[in-house]
């Protein structure tokens, strides 16, 4: 029977338990995209409190695809002795950490591309006001080369494994999407060509990085958005790359403009709430032969071990949980089983927007009304 705290292999990478820390903007790095010491010291937080998978938040592979500010940066070789110093802190720990390789395509502004956004199509991505410049197929080229580049740099700098993010209506993710994606050459229309984007970046970065290191995605099955991305459709992109060689797969959902059904939910307050994209993982478990991970509201320790016992769900992963409480993992698995204290609010979130880094806004408040600084 399997165990949430027994060890796992994903491509030759041992893990020490299936719990993961999933992809998350930490807002700790440079406007170089250079990690700082709070990140370093983040992730070695993290890497003590016993989770198995540590991964990075998304690292823009190219100055035009960054998202957000104090993002993290994959797209020159200056940015090497801070991200090994990252690394090593992480296996100083005796943990794993992945890098997430990300471009935004139309999902950012001008002010954090430093150009106007471009995207699969002149589709305007929601809350995001430029309306993008549609990619040659030059640039969608160059923009999987970048991938490509990211990636080496990832294995060579010490970081054991690479995801490339494929969700949340990020540049991946839009060439997926209908809704996005209106293009009329090889790249759009049918479902065989809007995954061709991923297959290509995914065949890039394997030629890169070579068979025995892990490459992993972490991508949508279904957007929750009228004429966006269908299960049926997410599934064929998910069975083509465990096909293509994937070493893992991540099952997300849904975009910032979803409605009750982003990636992020809030009020998660009970088990019912809990693992809400566990149906997709399962569907897409059911369809590939590769590790599936999956992401999305879990709090308990009850929902994880359920996941990966009854559902056979290889690993499960967290992001909210762990800005509050970086040892739960540990915590778990020395019998304290109680569900983690974070309370789903996303205002961790806003810190990280000030430049202060991502933190939980209640233990801030907690810690200021004793007098005392985090």
């Amino acid at each position: 029977m399997r165990s949430l705290f027994e060890r796992c292999r994903i491509n030759g990478m041992e893990l020490r338990n299936r719990l993961v820390r999933s992809a998350t903007w930490e807002g700790m790095c440079d406007e170089a995209g250079r990690p700082t010491e709070q990140l370093v010291g983040l992730c070695r937080e993290l890497a003590e409190g016993g989770v198995g998978l540590i991964v990075s938040g998304f690292a823009f592979v190219r100055e035009d695809g960054k998202s957000m500010p104090f993002q993290m940066g994959i797209d020159h070789d200056r940015l090497e002795a801070d991200c090994r110093q990252m690394v090593a802190a992480v296996h100083a720990a005796g943990g794993k950490i992945a890098l997430q390789l990300a471009h935004a395509g139309g999902q950012t502004k001008s002010k954090y591309a430093g150009r106007q956004p471009f995207a699969p199509s002149a589709v305007p991505a929601p809350n995001f006001p430029a309306v993008p410049a549609p990619l040659s197929t030059a640039e969608i080229a160059a923009i999987i080369t970048s991938f490509q580049e990211g990636a080496r740099r990832a294995r060579d700098w010490g970081f054991d494994a690479v995801q490339f993010h494929g969700g949340h209506g990020y540049l991946i993710s839009q060439f997926a999407s209908p809704l996005t994606n209106r293009r009329t050459d090889g790249y759009g229309g049918s479902i065989e060509n809007r995954a061709r984007f991923v297959l290509e970046l995914y065949a890039a970065v394997r030629a890169a990085v070579g068979p025995d290191y892990p490459v992993m995605v972490k991508m949508n099955i279904a957007d929750h958005l009228d004429g966006g991305l269908e299960p049926a459709d997410g599934l064929f992109i998910a069975q083509a790359l465990a096909a293509a060689g994937i070493d893992a797969i991540e099952v997300s959902a849904g975009t910032m403009v979803s409605g009750e059904k982003t990636p992020t939910r809030k009020r998660i307050s009970s088990p019912d709430q809990e693992a809400y994209h566990l149906d997709l993982a399962r569907l897409v478990k059911q369809a590939v032969n590769c590790p599936v991970i999956v992401v999305g509201g879990f709090r308990s320790l009850e929902m994880a071990e359920k996941a990966v016992r009854d559902d056979r769900i290889d690993l499960v992963a967290l992001s909210r949980p762990l800005v509050r409480e970086p040892h739960l993992p540990r915590r778990w698995q020395l019998g304290d089983g109680r569900p983690a204290t974070c309370i789903s609010c996303n205002g961790c979130l806003l810190p990280g927007l000030e430049g202060g880094g991502i933190c939980c806004i209640l233990d801030r408040s907690e810690t200021n009304a004793l007098g005392g600084n985090r």
